[in-house]
C-alpha cells in the first residue's frame, strides 16, 4: 500500500497565495493591525485566517504554474492587491484622526501632542483619543464582521492571478480619500464654527477694550468650551463616522 503527496505542492502554493493577501491586508486593519500590537500576534492572525478562508476560495485560486517565475508573479501580486486593500481601509480609518486633528486645532490643543498607538505616529490629544475610541467603537459594534467579510469577498472582485484592475482602484482611492477629507470637516464643522465666531468675538473685544488681556482671557476660555463641546458631541461625532466607515467599505463588499 502507497501513499500518494502530489496534492501537496498545489495545497502549498494555494496557502501561499492566500496567505500573502491576508497577510498585507492584516498588517492594515484597525485593531489587528495597529503599531502596538505585537508581530507574532499579527502574524499568527493572519495564519489563523488563512486557514479558515483558504477551503472557502479554493475554487478561485489557480492551478500551480510550472515555471519559477509565474509562481513569484502570482505571489507578489496577491500581495499588491492585499496592501492596496489594507492601504483603502487605513484611509477610511484616517479620517476620524484628521477630524481630531482639527478640533484640536480650533479648541487650543494643537500643541498637545503624544503617539497616536493606531497609526505609531505622533498625533494631537485629541486625535489620538478620537482614534482609539474609534477603533474600539468598531469592535464594540461587529463592525470588523464587514473587514472579515471583505476579505472573502475581495476573491471574487480581485480573481488571484488576474492582478489589481488599476483604473477601478483608483476610482475607489480617489472617491475614498475625497470622501474621508469631506467627512472629517463634516465632523469638526461645530468647532469650526465655534473657531470663526469666538475669533471673531475676540478680535471685537479687543478693539472696544484695547486694555484687555486677550492671551490670559482667550486660551483658558477656548480650551474650556472646546472640551465642552466635545463632550457634547462626541456621541454624534462616533454614529457619524461607524455610519461613515459601513458605507465606506461597501465598494469591497458584494
Amino acid at each position: 500500500m502507497s501513499f500518494q503527496f502530489d496534492f501537496l505542492p498545489q495545497a502549498a502554493f494555494a496557502f501561499l497565495l492566500v496567505f500573502a493577501r491576508i497577510g498585507a491586508i492584516s498588517m492594515a486593519l484597525p485593531g489587528i493591525g495597529d503599531r502596538t500590537v505585537p508581530p507574532r500576534i499579527r502574524l499568527v492572525f493572519a495564519l489563523a485566517m488563512s486557514l479558515i478562508l483558504l477551503p472557502l476560495v479554493q475554487k478561485t485560486l489557480p492551478e500551480l504554474p510550472g515555471a519559477l517565475n509565474a509562481m513569484i508573479a502570482a505571489l507578489v501580486g496577491e500581495l499588491i492587491v492585499g496592501v492596496a486593500i489594507g492601504f483603502a481601509v487605513r484611509l477610511i480609518i484616517s479620517v476620524i484622526q484628521i477630524a481630531g486633528m482639527v478640533i484640536a486645532f480650533q479648541a487650543g490643543l494643537a500643541f498637545a501632542q503624544n503617539v497616536d498607538p493606531t497609526q505609531g505616529t505622533q498625533g494631537t490629544m485629541i486625535g489620538t483619543f478620537l482614534s482609539v475610541l474609534s477603533v474600539a467603537m468598531i469592535f464594540a459594534t461587529d463592525l470588523h464582521h464587514l473587514m472579515l467579510a471583505a476579505m472573502h469577498d475581495s476573491y471574487t472582485l480581485f480573481r488571484p492571478g488576474e492582478g489589481l484592475p488599476p483604473g477601478d482602484f483608483a476610482s475607489v482611492a480617489f472617491d475614498t480619500i475625497s470622501a474621508g477629507f469631506r467627512v472629517a470637516i463634516q465632523l469638526a464643522a461645530p468647532f469650526l464654527m465655534f473657531g470663526l465666531i469666538f475669533y471673531l468675538g475676540l478680535g471685537v473685544l479687543t478693539r472696544l477694550i484695547p486694555q484687555v488681556q486677550v492671551f490670559f482671557l482667550a486660551m483658558p476660555a477656548n480650551i474650556a468650551i472646546g472640551f465642552i463641546l466635545l463632550l457634547l458631541l462626541i456621541g454624534s461625532i462616533m454614529v457619524w463616522f461607524l455610519e461613515y466607515f459601513s458605507q465606506a467599505l461597501q465598494p469591497f463588499l458584494l
